[in-house]
């Protein structure tokens, strides 16, 4: 789950949803921009939505654990990766203000994670378990709706980072991952950033020396 959803309108209706995304302060504010909630989800949602705080460098999931609950990030900054057989670290995504958090399939089939959820920057979180959601979605008419158009959302950015991952030179890589992030740089480490694009530390370092001379 990268940072934000820039670029991608699903259709007519949802243009004020993409735009709304990068905007909401809390996590009632994500749900109410895609579909609005009626007053009796809203009141759910106050009594069930569950706030944290996180320092730098805590782990949020580790290999082995099962993701139990869907977190929204209000603050902060976070990225997922796993360790290769070969003891490759491999960031996977990375996630700001406005993300949804969780190990997908862990969190989806309720089994076990093969990855790891670090806080890169103190965060601020707000969450609910795998049993909430899915109690929404039977309860209310608009948790379904909403449930379509996050799995849309997230859909077209796995599609976006496969399609990074299949261009085969590490300079159009290294500028393809800047264009969707632009920020990111400013936000985390080089080894990170590497490790997110798949090329080595002094790779990354040379690309961007290049690229600031021109």
């Amino acid at each position: 789950m990268p940072l934000k959803l820039r670029r991608f309108d699903f259709d007519h209706n949802r243009q004020r949803m993409t735009k709304s995304f990068t905007q909401t302060e809390s996590f009632l504010d994500l749900l109410n921009s895609i579909s609005p909630l009626s007053s009796e989800f809203r009141l759910r949602l106050l009594a069930e939505v569950v706030n944290h705080k996180f320092k730098k460098n805590h782990l949020l999931l580790q290999p082995y654990e099962t993701a139990r609950r869907l977190y929204y990030v209000e603050e902060g900054f976070l990225r997922t990766y796993f360790i290769s057989e070969s003891g490759k670290i491999c960031t996977t995504w990375f996630l700001g203000k406005g993300d949804l958090v969780t190990s997908t399939s862990s969190f989806l089939t309720q089994q076990p994670s093969q990855e790891f959820i670090e806080v890169l920057n103190d965060c601020k979180l707000q969450s609910i378990t795998y049993k909430q959601l899915n109690d929404y979605y039977s309860d209310f008419g608009e948790g379904n709706q909403i449930g379509r158009i996050l799995i849309q959302k997230y859909y077209l950015l796995s599609e976006q980072r496969a399609m990074l991952m299949r261009i085969e030179t590490p300079e159009l890589r290294y500028k393809t991952a800047i264009h969707n992030l632009p920020t990111i740089e400013q936000l985390t480490s080089l080894t990170n950033l590497a490790s997110y694009i798949g090329i080595s530390r002094e790779t990354l370092s040379r690309l961007r020396s290049k690229n600031a001379k021109h």
